[in-house]
This record gives C-alpha cells, sequence and structure tokens, in this order.
C-alpha cells in the first residue's frame, strides 16, 4: 500500500514545527521503504493539499494541535472520519482539511479513504512566536512522545505491505481549482444539509 509520511507545519515558528521534526527524525531513524514516501516538511493547506495526497493509498499526518485544555506534549490519533463533521461546501475558499478531501474526491482524484488517512496531533502551547526552537514544556515532552508516536507509525508502515502503485502526475492548481469549482456548483444546485463548523488538525 503506497503511503505518505507527512509532517505539517513551520519549523521558524517555535512548537508549529513539531510535525516537520517528527517526521524528520522519523526518516533519519528508519531504514527507507519502497512503499513509504515521507515528506519532511508540508505548509500547506486546503486545496494544495490534495496535490500532495493525490495517489497516495495510505496517508500519516503528522501535525500540532492546540486546545484551550491542553498540555504540551499530550497527543491524540485520529482518522479522517472523525473530520466528516467539518464539511462545509458551500464555497472553496479557505477550505479546511475535510472539505478539500470530499471535494478533491468529487473531482475525481485518486485520494486515499478516510478510514486511511491516520492524523497524530500534538498538543502545543505556542505557534506564533518566530523561533527555531519548541518551547521548553513541548521540548521536555519530545522524547516521551516522539518514541510513543514512533512506535504507532512503524506499525502503520508495516502493515501497508511491499505493493507499490504508480502515482500520477498531479495536476496544476488552476485545473484543480476548475475542477473544484464546478463540483462546488453541482453541490450547489443539489441543496443538502452540512455542517457550518469549520475545524482543522493545524
Amino acid at each position: 500500500m503506497r503511503t505518505l509520511l507527512l509532517g505539517m507545519g513551520n519549523p521558524i515558528l517555535s512548537d508549529d514545527a513539531i510535525g516537520v521534526r517528527l517526521a524528520a527524525d522519523f526518516k533519519a531513524a528508519s531504514e527507507p521503504l519502497p512503499e513509504l514516501d515521507i515528506m519532511e516538511e508540508c505548509s500547506v493547506g486546503g486545496l494544495n493539499l490534495l496535490e500532495v495526497l493525490r495517489g497516495y493509498q495510505r496517508a500519516i499526518v503528522l501535525d500540532s494541535l492546540q486546545t484551550s485544555k491542553g498540555t504540551p506534549g499530550a497527543w491524540h490519533r485520529f482518522t479522517a472520519e472523525a473530520l466528516r463533521e467539518t464539511i462545509h461546501l458551500t464555497n472553496i475558499h479557505d477550505a479546511n482539511f475535510a472539505t478539500a478531501l470530499e471535494l478533491g474526491r468529487r473531482i475525481g482524484l485518486p485520494l486515499a479513504d478516510d478510514a486511511e488517512i491516520h492524523i497524530f496531533a500534538i498538543e502545543i502551547q505556542d505557534n506564533h512566536t518566530f523561533s527555531e526552537r519548541m518551547t521548553p514544556a513541548l521540548e521536555r515532552a519530545y522524547p516521551r512522545l516522539r518514541t510513543a508516536i514512533f512506535k504507532e507509525v512503524r506499525e502503520l508502515v508495516r502493515d501497508s505491505g511491499a505493493a507499490e502503485t504508480t502515482r500520477p502526475t498531479p495536476p496544476n492548481r488552476q485545473s484543480l481549482l476548475t475542477s473544484a469549482a464546478t463540483a462546488l456548483r453541482a453541490n450547489q444546485r443539489q441543496p443538502r444539509t452540512v455542517s457550518t463548523v469549520c475545524l482543522s488538525t493545524n
């Protein structure tokens, strides 16, 4: 199963670098596998993510999360199935992760099923300060969370098997936006009840 390991975040925004750091460390600590591609740093969102995820049968996303009562270093694991309630198809501007996936599937892009998109979200303290260092609280928690997350990521990678698929050439952004707009117009002609809540894993 062709798998993408994706480190989300900005390496110069303090704790926002956690996903990037984890992806880089996982790559350094692991033997290359033919069915696994690792993108250590990805800071795009919305529809731009479709160009990154296109053609993979499984995705493992390492990202940050900031909640009001979260403890830096605590982490959560879930699949994209948990984000379905956040789909909002009334426009494509600043589309969140779930909305981008839904639009991508509607225009026929080969994307992993929601059940095969695994998200590891790490609670952080600061993602606004320009710094190449994470906060002391997250640095203290890093060795523990790194060990725990790597164990689960390795289990997912082992489950991927050795089968490979050829990754199609990504579409250009203009054609992707045009197709998404067409899907949006079709959706607007067929009224349906959708959640207006927009959540992001970032």
